[in-house]
């Protein structure tokens, strides 16, 4: 994908999840069933990086389950970032210590305010998918798999939005925005957004062998996946990666 197509792309999804911020926030009040069954697994305490963190629910939930430890969550959209900090600060017995910035992960140095922290367990809850392009793909899980801890996992989910009829119904031509089916990957879609106005929004539907890769260049391994979520329980891939030593302790 030539660069300025992906830098497009790009500039769609921060101006919908800007401009859309108090809608899309509304449609996420309580967390997914899938990311409920990931932070079962979560250690505790832990050193938590919530790449696209959104409207902070993420946090919250782990709060209110007595989660000890540091979270860190980033996302791009000062919208949602405010909403996110609005949350009540934590009542007394709370121990884990909650910080929210901005990060555009399509920056070289997006991960320049993390310092030299590493983390037991990062998270990327439907936010790959929307990047656009292997390359860029890569440069941002790279930077991940080296703020993993030693014992560290990368947990990420991807919309399956194609496992559903109504879903399927809202992909728009690339014609739409001015482009074409050749200058995008194949994968990619242009979806509508119909939640108190009109919008657009680039996603990838990533297959199985398109992740395995992603984690293999990245030096980690899939070490366990299953889907959840929607009308169907088919909506969200979810992946744990860790990384590869060699020692056959990756079971997918």
């Amino acid at each position: 994908m030539k660069q300025e197509v992906s830098q497009r792309l790009l500039w769609l999804n921060d101006q919908f999840y800007q401009t859309f911020a108090i809608q899309f926030s509304a449609t996420r009040q309580r967390l997914q069933p899938g990311v409920r069954r990931m932070i079962e697994t979560f250690p505790d305490p832990a050193r938590i990086l919530d790449i696209g963190c959104g409207n902070g629910e993420l946090a919250r939930q782990l709060t209110a389950r007595g989660q000890r430890g540091e979270y860190v969550g980033l996302d791009n959209s000062p919208g949602l970032l405010e909403i996110a900090r609005r949350t009540p600060s934590p009542g007394p017995g709370t121990h884990l210590e909650t910080v929210f910035d901005q990060a555009d992960l399509s920056k070289p140095d997006w991960d320049k305010m993390l310092g030299d922290k590493t983390f037991d367990v990062i998270c990327a809850f439907a936010v790959l998918h929307h990047i656009p392009g292997e390359t860029l793909r890569e440069a941002i899980i790279s930077k991940l798999t080296a703020r993993l801890a030693g014992g560290g996992v990368f947990i990420h989910s991807e919309w399956q939005f194609l496992n559903s009829q109504r879903l399927r119904e809202r992909i728009q031509p690339w014609e739409t925005i001015n482009l074409l089916d050749t200058q995008v990957d194949p994968g990619d879609y242009l979806l509508d957004w119909r939640g108190g106005g009109s919008g657009l929004r680039y996603v990838h539907q990533f297959s199985s062998s398109e992740l395995s890769r992603l984690a293999e260049n990245a030096g980690l391994c899939i070490q366990s996946e299953f889907k959840s979520d929607g009308e169907n329980g088919q909506l969200g891939l979810y992946q744990v990666w860790k990384r590869d030593t060699g020692l056959q302790d990756c079971s997918v």
